[in-house]
């Protein structure tokens, strides 16, 4: 609504300024012009939002720069004794060659242009705001929305553009798994923002020259100087090799996870077959997997076992138990 109210109020001091001409009789006109003129730029204004405010500023460094160059140029020029006819063509011309070469450069540069106006932060020395960059996978896995009731992640949720986007393209697949999980990942993405109050900011930069939507977040999470939240394994690897923290809803589970020890006894119902022979497995509350030696003929039932040893893996935690008694 301030948008509106502010295009509003400028529409109408368009039509102020065009009414306020020196021929009373075209007063009128002038005020349609103003007006249409008015509309105009606010169209050309709603056309530019996918414009981000770092390219923007990188683009107005560069041509600062470009202008600064040029003076120091048409001064040696100056000083030269160049006849004045000769002087304002090549002053001109090198005024526009610079300032194209240096706007062109600031903007393929920006990414590691980092004194631009829109990343410079003005807050208290001792507040620190965090940026958390969000993964299309930890929108779609759901278990955001409970950790964020907990309020043990603070920072400010970031969503990129791009997420969004191949969010929109899941939840419009034709394959219906992939559908629903596109579907259900813009649920939790509305229950975070609207329900839970979280504060979640849409970020317009796409990283044109990058393809793959993991390096883009890796290189946006670079540049916000946050941290990526994500359950994809792969895409905790990248971002740490290229030395950007990681928040992985995985890690968190395997760290919460009941520790247990060797000579440990625990009851366990036993589901199926091990792959091991005479192996059965079952699984405690929090999905990890118990397998107990000489178990077969017990499927289906509930027994006691004792811990004999613990195995750590990638895709999580696996328990080995004997039965208890033997």
């Amino acid at each position: 609504m301030t948008l509106f109210f502010i295009r509003l109020l400028f529409i109408v001091g368009a039509i102020l300024v065009g009414y306020q001409t020196e021929v009373p009789q075209y007063g009128v006109v002038g005020a349609v012009v103003g007006g249409l003129i008015g509309v105009i730029i606010i169209l050309l204004e709603t056309g530019m939002r996918r414009i981000s405010l770092r390219g923007l500023s990188s683009a107005v460094f560069g041509l600062i720069l470009g202008v600064v160059m040029s003076k120091l140029f048409s001064d040696i020029l100056f000083f030269l004794k160049v006849e004045p006819e000769v002087f304002v063509l090549i002053r001109t011309t090198m005024t526009l060659i610079l300032c194209y070469l240096c706007t062109v450069i600031a903007m393929r540069g920006r990414d590691e242009f980092n004194i631009v106006i829109p990343y410079v932060r003005l807050s208290r020395q001792d507040q620190v705001e965090s940026m958390i960059v969000i993964d299309t996978s930890v929108i779609i896995d759901g278990r955001i929305v409970d950790i964020c009731k907990t309020k043990f992640i603070e920072g400010k949720m970031v969503v990129p553009r791009f997420v969004l986007k191949e969010l929109q393209q899941i939840a419009d697949s034709a394959d219906p798994i992939k559908r629903q999980r596109g579907r259900r990942g813009l649920e939790v993405l509305n229950t975070i923002q609207k329900d839970m109050g979280i504060p979640v900011t849409i970020h317009e930069e796409d990283f044109p020259d990058v393809k793959e939507v993991d390096a883009k977040l890796v290189k946006l999470a670079k540049l916000l100087e946050g941290k990526v939240f994500t359950v994809d394994f792969n895409l905790n690897r990248v971002a740490a090799i290229q030395g950007v923290k990681v928040l992985n809803i995985n890690e968190l589970a395997n760290a919460l996870k009941p520790v247990v020890f060797p000579g440990e006894a625990m009851e366990i119902k036993l589901l199926k077959e091990g792959k091991e022979h005479n192996q059965a497995v079952g699984y405690l509350d929090d999905g990890t997997m118990v397998v107990v030696e000489d178990a077969r003929r017990y499927i289906g039932q509930t027994v006691k076992v004792v811990v004999t040893s613990v195995l750590q893996t990638q895709a999580g935690r696996m328990i080995f138990t004997k039965l208890e008694g033997k």
